[in-house]
């Protein structure tokens, strides 16, 4: 009867679980999809090969193209015109014939005959301001695409090649095969835009009062496009939001600008003697061992200087850089600079600053110091910075490049700044600055999927802005305890997510063809993973899988599976069912208490028990030893009470429960008082864990985090079963909002009364 005993003591609790499913199960609603949220992703992924692994990793066969390229670049300041003169060298790793090269003309977006405006739809507004209204309906179109004057071989050969929008293919006079190299030769000119009137990821900004500019340059020259053993060339056309896919290379750049310019841009500067002062190199000296306070190179009061006269001579800046996949820089005769020493684990590297007197006294004091957090930040959660510099360049806008980004917030007219502004400022910053990560070093396709650009540099700039403030402190505002982070916490991605299904697209989607684009290539993924490190995988794990992912596709091209491969290859975690909900789909959270049942155990047997047992063919007597149980409030539970049932009391319980263990057996049992049958519901169709806060009698609280798989059986509803010792006097689920769950009406047991908006005036009235 031993045996028996045990089947029934453990058929109390699993009872509980039981009648659920004798119960009808509540129709699907609105998120649900009918396939198996914990189905393996084999569908979606590609088969692994001798390229890419089932791992994740690189294969063995794994290879990248190179392009090496030497140019010549002359700034016009009158006309605000760019020229070069590029010599490309390409290296075909492919194991592939390559018969022609395609270039990539990105300033072409902007030409005359561009596709951009005539791929957008919407009529004409009826409020609209007038500048709006002008630059649409009234003004010529600039036209700041690409005068190509030559294309030829090193040796003036002109080279067949035909132009299709931000697109050219140059023939080959031969294939290339494997290890070959074929170096050619590019002349153009192109007209710079005013980026603050004409919009654009780089251009120029004027500066009426003293009629000068500041540059911030890039997409200036023709780039080449990446050959790869995922789709062959990645030559989709630039319309002006997905941003680029590029291959990695050597520069060596010379750039001639007016004397009186300030430059700084990819690469390290080769002819600093050339165009520093004395007094330059000392302070640049002195920057190198400065690691606590900025030392300005080029004073605001020199800058100022400067503006004031315009030199007719030129200088020429000369840049080479090692291993990059871009170039970019910023010259102006405004700038100040300065720039201190950033220590990381490995390495010494310099933070600097480019920057107006219209952008002081706010990025004197912090963006120089929110360049050196981020550098140290995003090392530690990756690897250590491999660049010898980060330059963080101001304007109005954000974007970002090797080694140089260009970053927008500016005090008012008056000095002041507002708390807006300057988090704003800082924020920009960490997130351009983090950028050299992701994807200028894991060098993904933004074209194809900004999440991954995007995304996962969001998702770092959140763990970055808390290290911010823990390492400058002073950076706070008053009443501010941390950084005010507006992408990252799962309660922020709540009104998107439960937003109209009709204007949501999935994550993996391309950028340019998504509703919402902030919020799906940004804020949703940032999100994603933040849960996945604080609430499914916990740090540890992640952080560890995260650096690994990092680390092997550290100057290489990954795709989404290598990264969802790598993190489940480095965690020992099976995701697929996380990557499906938050990637693939548009569903959302919302997991509610749908039923709370206290139920009192007895000895006079139940209709559960009298059904068992006829079910059998047996009487109940010779079944064994048993316990029954009853709801509170059920017919069953009145006549219990009624008859006065000895057993529905603990210490009768106890008792009962001694008699048929042994005394090394009893040892082990516990004396639970109380007991429960919860049902939690899953209305909205996204699998996330449970998070549950169970409020006891006596004042403390217990939280239980479920994992996901709970609801691998049952994708709407699951119960559990709890034995207590204290009263449960409350139940609620995700308090902390971590989950994104976007109805938490439904979250709490008793359910929480909200006060209408009447009744909150009421009761302040």
């Amino acid at each position: 009867m031993k045996k028996l005993k045990y089947l029934f003591l453990s058929a109390m609790f699993v009872s509980m679980g039981t009648f659920a499913q004798e119960q009808k199960q509540p129709e699907k609603k609105q998120g649900h999809q009918n396939i198996n949220k914990f189905k393996e992703l084999y569908d979606e992924f590609a088969t692994p090969n001798m390229f890419r692994t089932g791992s994740g990793a690189p294969g063995p066969a794994y290879y990248q193209q190179q392009a090496d390229y030497k140019m010549d670049l002359e700034l016009d300041d009158a006309n605000a015109k760019l020229s070069g003169f590029e010599t490309i060298t390409y290296t075909n790793n492919s194991p592939d014939e390559l018969k022609y090269l395609w270039v990539q003309l990105d300033q072409n977006m902007r030409a005359e005959d561009s596709k951009t405006p005539l791929i957008e739809s919407g009529g004409m507004s009826k409020l609209t301001r007038p500048s709006t209204f002008a630059s649409k309906y009234m003004e010529e179109a600039f036209d700041g695409g690409f005068n190509i004057e030559q294309v030829n071989d090193v040796n003036g050969n002109s080279l067949p090649h035909m132009i299709n929008g931000t697109m050219m293919r140059v023939e080959l006079p031969a294939g290339m095969t494997t290890g070959d190299k074929f170096s050619f030769q590019i002349k153009w000119w192109y007209n710079i835009n005013d980026h603050t009137k004409d919009g654009g990821r780089s251009g120029y900004e004027y500066f009426e009062k003293n009629d000068n500019r500041i540059y911030v340059m890039a997409q200036f020259y023709p780039r080449m496009a990446v050959y790869n053993d995922v789709e062959g060339w990645q030559n989709a056309q630039f319309f002006g939001r997905d941003e680029f896919a590029l291959p990695f290379g050597n520069f060596e750049v010379n750039i001639t600008v007016p004397a009186d310019h300030i430059l700084d841009g990819t690469g390290r500067l080769t002819n600093r003697k050339d165009v520093f002062s004395k007094e330059m190199m000392k302070r640049f000296e002195k920057a190198k061992k400065s690691f606590d306070e900025p030392i300005e190179i080029v004073t605001q009061a020199e800058a100022e200087a400067a503006e004031k006269k315009k030199s007719n001579k030129t200088k020429t800046w000369k840049l080479y850089a090692e291993n990059v996949r871009d170039f970019g820089f910023a010259t102006s005769r405004k700038f100040i600079w300065d720039m201190m020493a950033v220590k990381l684990e490995t390495k010494e590297v310099m933070a600097v600053s480019l920057y107006p007197a219209e952008a002081n006294p706010l990025w004197g004091s912090w963006s120089t110091k929110t360049v050196a957090s981020t550098l140290i930040s995003y090392s530690k959660m990756t690897f250590d910075y491999p660049y010898h510099k980060a330059i963080s360049a101001s304007a109005p806008m954000g974007m970002e490049y090797p080694m140089i980004c260009y970053n927008f917030g500016r005090p008012n007219a008056d000095g002041t700044v507002s708390d807006r502004t300057k988090y704003g400022m800082m924020g920009v910053i960490i997130h351009e600055v983090g950028h050299n990560f992701f994807p200028m070093i894991v060098n993904s396709d933004e074209r194809q999927w900004t999440w991954m650009d995007e995304g996962l540099n969001t998702f770092v700039q959140y763990v970055a802005q808390g290290d911010f403030g823990k390492l400058y402190p002073g950076a706070l505002s008053e009443g501010h305890d941390a950084f005010p982070s507006r992408r990252g916490p799962a309660k922020n991605i709540v009104p998107y997510m439960g937003g109209n299904q009709d204007f949501i697209a999935p994550i993996m989607s391309k950028g340019m063809n998504t509703y919402q684009f902030g919020n799906n290539a940004y804020g949703k993924p940032a999100t994603a993973l933040n849960i996945l490190r604080e609430t499914v995988m916990g740090p540890e794990l992640f952080d560890y899988a995260f650096k690994e992912y990092a680390r092997r596709w550290k100057f290489k091209h990954p795709t989404p599976e290598d990264f969802f491969r790598t993190m489940e290859d480095a965690s020992a975690m099976d995701l697929d069912w996380f990557w499906r909900g938050w990637f693939y789909t548009t569903d959302y959270t919302d997991i509610g208490l749908k039923e709370v049942k206290k139920l009192y155990v007895t000895s006079e047997p139940n209709e559960a028990a009298k059904r068992y047992a006829k079910n059998r063919g047996q009487d109940l007597s010779e079944l064994g030893p048993l316990l029954f149980m009853v709801e509170e409030g059920s017919e069953e539970f009145n006549a219990t009470m009624k008859n006065n049932d000895a057993v529905a009391n603990s210490s009768s319980l106890k008792e009962y429960l001694m008699d048929n263990f042994t005394a090394e057996e009893r040892k082990n049992i516990k004396e639970p008082k109380y007991f429960y049958n919860i049902t939690f519901e899953k209305p909205g169709g996204l699998v996330m864990p449970l998070i549950v806060e169970y409020a006891y009698a006596d004042g403390t609280k217990e939280k239980v985090t479920y994992p996901a798989q709970i609801w691998r059986h049952n994708d709407n509803e699951i119960k559990k079963a709890i034995a207590s010792d204290k009263e449960i006097v409350s139940i609620t689920i995700d308090p902390d909002l971590e989950t994104a769950d976007i109805d938490t009406s439904n979250n709490s047991w008793p359910k929480e009364v909200k006060q209408s908006k009447f009744d909150e005036f009421k009761s302040k009235n």
